[in-house]
């Protein structure tokens, strides 16, 4: 049995007014392959937070999991 390594992924909570949920904002920077300039690139995501502990600014790391919704299949570490 082969055992896979989920990616941590660290962000900023941007939202916490759902239930159990929470947006979280991840920033990376990217560079354009023609004109090899950098940029920052923004993807938000929703994750599980059964607690309800994380509230708007805290910083977070999170993994991917099962599905728990449509839109969230992401879990807080």
């Amino acid at each position: 049995m082969t055992t896979k390594k989920l990616a941590k992924k660290k962000g900023i909570v941007i939202s916490d007014k759902m239930d159990k949920t929470i947006t979280v904002a991840v920033q990376t920077m990217k560079t354009h392959p023609k004109y090899l300039k950098k940029y920052l690139s923004t993807k938000k995501y929703k994750v599980h937070d059964a607690e309800n502990k994380f509230k708007k600014g805290d910083k977070v790391e999170f993994i991917q999991c099962r599905p728990i919704s449509k839109g969230k299949s992401h879990t807080v570490v």
